[in-house]
């Protein structure tokens, strides 16, 4: 009775993990580490003073590990493409970037600018949760739709989750700065087309994240040049993310004028 009752085909399938699975949890945990770092920030501060200050250190950790959940997911689907992968592989992708690239990110908004009393509450929520929301809707459409190019439709999460964070490290809460994460929350969800990392490219964003990574430790552990790393940084990623929908927009532009002069040479 017990071996007729065991699952079999894809739905015993689905029990096992493989190694492309264990990175996905990483980075969900990654992501889960991160709102924790943040609240025990909140709530110490909070708990031992009248105001809440970000501490550099919190903030500095919680970012590190965004990083390092962004390098499991980098990898996650060249593993699964290299070695075995699971039935539930793409599901355990999508959950764990829900976690790392939305609700993460979204909590550090809340946790920046929330508790400034610069602005209102009820606008840095809206902030926050048209952060997770985009999120939610680009990942529920990836899985959905595929671009004849191959190439990612709107901001690929992880990309947008670091710009919010580069936002959040770069500047003070400001009208100007909600309306950045504004944005960042409608590229995700919008039809620009962003290229997929391959090859030399995922490569060049390997070594974009560790990068990072070094800078972000020089910057925590309060270094010499630590601050002017960490503006570089952040100030590189907002421009990349900018520039992209721009040469995308002159590509299309450029396009239609070359279909222009074509139609007009055949009349």
């Amino acid at each position: 009775m017990d071996e007729d009752e065991e699952p079999r085909g894809p739905v015993g399938k689905a029990f096992r993990l493989s190694a492309a699975d264990s990175l996905s949890i990483g980075n969900a945990v990654c992501g889960f580490l991160a709102v924790c770092v943040l609240a025990w920030s909140a709530i110490n501060q909070l708990q031992t003073q009248s105001e809440f200050q970000s501490d550099p250190r919190y903030f500095a950790t919680a970012v590190v590990l965004l990083l390092i959940g962004a390098t499991c997911d980098l990898f996650d689907g060249l593993v699964a493409r290299k070695f075995r992968a699971s039935a539930m592989g793409a599901e355990l992708d999508n959950l764990a970037d829900v976690i790392s690239f939305g609700f993460a990110p979204a909590f550090m908004v809340v946790a920046w600018a929330g508790f400034s009393h610069k602005l209102p509450l009820w606008l840095v929520l809206c902030a926050a949760v048209s952060v997770l929301v985009a999120g939610v809707v680009r990942l529920a459409r990836f899985a959905c739709v595929k671009t004849k190019s191959g190439d990612f439709m709107g901001l690929p999460i992880p990309m947008g989750a670091m710009t919010v964070v580069s936002i959040v490290l770069l500047f003070q809460p400001s009208y100007a700065t909600l309306l950045g994460i504004f944005a960042v929350a409608w590229l995700m969800v919008s039809r620009i087309e962003y290229p997929k990392p391959k090859g030399n490219l995922a490569a060049v964003v390997l070594g974009w994240v560790m990068i990072n990574v070094v800078c972000l430790i020089v910057w925590a552990a309060d270094l010499s040049g630590g601050d002017l790393l960490i503006q570089i940084g952040a100030c590189m990623q907002i421009a990349l993310v900018s520039a992209i929908p721009l040469r995308v927009l002159m590509f299309k532009r450029e396009q239609r004028k070359e279909r222009k002069e074509a139609d007009s040479s055949v009349r």
